[in-house]
């Protein structure tokens, strides 16, 4: 018998609606009226024990910030931010309950993920924070057999531009909660292996089917592995591996969204387009949503700026990269591939000369390697001052397992090749080596590493370099605690590299900045870490960036390639579309959460930007 059935007070009614999420309630008053003897219950009294009850409930969700919660107030931009609570949902319903009961209190939201971010997007601005990592659950797995089309659709990136590799076969998709990490996804991936328990029917039929295919892996592989999926698609993520796959974005097929009311919206790629920049959804209540999307055009480079905006766009590509600010991310679905079966890394030196410098032969060999080479998954740089802080780390003991790095390397660039076969890898590792010699470098000046034992201590180099940076302006900041290190995340388009270092190089060795550049130069993507001695330099160095970021500008680059906006860079997003852009990109975001709570102060400036205080702040 349903005990609720009879009970058709307008006092109940206005109760579940104020109290939040009507379905969630409404279970829970089903388990509550039906232990309670109804008729010895007058019903305000009945609506006073519930409301204890639901308290009770919100109470245990929702934990007054104290100091064990102290981690949870900064991200890896070291910004330490403030709030007055914190929550850890386990489910969808628990996370309507949750903003219902802020919503009543009318407090700011920040979501937050990993926590892996530099841009400070998941850095809370006063008010709740809800932190996703403990929705960490793979939930089922679907394939479908389709020609798939590497960087985009229709043989197209994302930014516009064509490619044309496909692979005509069997493509695997996972279902997964937004608290699962890239090293959780990497590990069953690898070892075949999955908690399948709660899975469907039809996903258990497609995991056999995985379980006997060739390898696959989650192919944009972003740097960091403890980032997690929610966060990945929230900031728009890249790897270097975006140069052949594309970013995080061309790899979800799924997304459910829990709006700022508890409204809940599905969309999967390819179901749900713009008319030009006119946008209609429907929401999984049956209220629909219509939005004129901004009039802007995003540059045609890897982007990850603002919100994505484009004539005819899917609907799911709003919200990746929208930096937690239009919804929270329930569930995703991921795209996997293939493996390649051979994967090399081919770490090529350079050396300075007195007619050309061992930066302009890198280049040199950027430009002959994009054009001469089609098997190459990443295109990775590193300068002098990057190779003078690795031989330091070794010389300090940091680096065992590492050969020997000669003084007269001043430059290098790390191609990683995919190839089906050892003959073909052979074949381009030669190539590889043609290309050098015409960019004046030496073939013999090569590191291999072919074998996953040696492709772990590769990429270990990669991660020393930031990792000591940072270690440097700790050091540095004990002299004096108002410098922070000052890093672009700024790309350009094809055919302007060359001026782009040039626009780095000139400006840098007029300040006298200590500086280190390197990341991913395929896509003509480049992390210029400046390294301040003291708060002129400081100072000087946050000019720098904002002349970079018009220059840019300019070129029809974007202010940020990966990392996002979040906090720290809403002023380079203003540089880079204008104020009439922001007031429309503002005026989207209102369509979705009109008292603008919800990620308050990421991407468009705070109105109290006092409340954060730079720890240690960098990108």
């Amino acid at each position: 018998m349903n005990l609720c059935r009879g009970i058709q007070s307008s006092r109940l009614t206005k109760y579940r609606l104020c109290a939040g999420n009507a379905q969630a309630f409404s279970k829970n008053s089903i388990l509550i009226i039906s232990t309670t003897k109804l008729s010895s219950l007058k019903l305000d009294n009945l609506c006073r024990f519930m409301h204890r009850k639901h308290n009770m409930r919100i109470n245990d969700l929702i934990k007054p910030i104290s100091d064990i919660y102290e981690d949870y107030l900064h991200d890896e931009s070291h910004v330490v931010g403030t709030a007055d609570s914190i929550s850890f949902p386990r489910s969808e319903a628990e996370l309507a309950e949750i903003l219902a009961a802020e919503s009543l209190r009318g407090r700011r939201i920040t979501i937050q993920g990993g926590r892996t971010g530099i841009s400070a997007a998941a850095v809370p601005h006063c008010g709740h924070i809800i932190n996703m990592s403990r929705m960490d659950r793979i939930t089922g797995m679907r394939m479908d057999g389709t020609c798939t089309c590497i960087g985009g659709s229709a043989g197209m990136h994302m930014d516009g531009s064509a490619d044309m590799r496909t692979e005509a076969s069997v493509r695997f998709h996972i279902r997964l909660q937004p608290g699962v990490t890239l090293a959780q996804l990497n590990s069953c991936l690898s070892q075949k292996c999955f908690d399948t328990s709660g899975w469907d029917t039809d996903s258990l039929t497609v995991y056999a089917a995985f379980c006997t295919a060739p390898e696959q892996f989650f192919a944009p592989d972003p740097t960091e592995a403890s980032a997690a999926f929610g966060g990945m698609a929230a900031c728009g993520a890249s790897g270097a591996r975006t140069y052949r796959y594309g970013s995080v974005r061309e790899h979800i097929s799924a997304l459910r969204i829990m709006l700022r009311d508890g409204r809940t919206l599905n969309l999967r790629r390819g179901e749900n387009f713009a008319h030009q920049r006119l946008l209609k959804m429907r929401t999984d209540d049956g209220s629909d949503i219509e939005l004129t999307l901004p009039s802007y055009n995003m540059p045609k480079v890897k982007n990850a700026a603002g919100y994505y905006i484009a004539d005819g766009m899917d609907a799911i590509d709003l919200f990746i990269g929208s930096d937690g600010t239009l919804g929270i991310i329930c569930e995703m679905e991921i795209a996997i591939l293939k493996r390649p079966p051979n994967i090399c890394y081919s770490m090529c030196f350079f050396s300075d000369e007195p007619e050309r410098t061992s930066e302009e032969k890198a280049l040199a060999f950027v430009s002959r390697v994009r054009a001469d080479m089609d098997c190459i998954a990443a295109i990775e740089y590193f300068d002098a001052r990057s190779l003078e802080i690795l031989r330091s780390k070794a010389a300090a003991g940091a680096l065992a397992d590492m050969p020997a790095l000669p003084e007269d390397y001043h430059a290098a660039v790390c191609l990683e090749l995919h190839n089906e076969c050892s003959e073909d890898e052979t074949a381009q590792l030669l190539n590889a080596g043609d290309c050098m010699e015409s960019a004046g470098g030496d073939p013999e000046d090569v590191w291999i590493a072919s074998t996953p034992s040696a492709e772990t201590r590769l990429k270990l180099l990669r991660h020393t370099i930031p990792e000591s940076v940072n270690e440097i302006i700790g050091l540095r900041k004990k002299t004096d605690a108002s410098i922070s290190k000052i890093a672009s995340d700024m790309a350009a388009p094809d055919g302007y590299l060359t001026a782009l270092m040039y626009m780095y190089r000139s400006s840098l060795a007029a300040s006298g900045l200590d500086c280190a550049v390197w990341g991913h130069i395929g896509d003509n993507h480049l992390h210029v870490n400046i390294l301040p001695r003291n708060a002129d330099e400081f100072t000087e160095g946050k000019r720098l960036l904002k002349e970079w970021a018009e220059k840019v500008r300019s070129m029809g680059g974007t202010v940020s390639a990966e990392h996002g906006i979040g906090r720290l860079k809403t002023e380079y997003l203003t540089i880079m579309y204008g104020e009439k852009h922001i007031r429309e990109m503002s005026a989207m975001k209102r369509v979705f959460d009109p008292d603008g709570s919800l990620g308050a102060g990421v991407m468009f400036a705070a109105s109290d930007p006092e409340i954060l205080q730079t720890a240690d702040g960098g990108a």
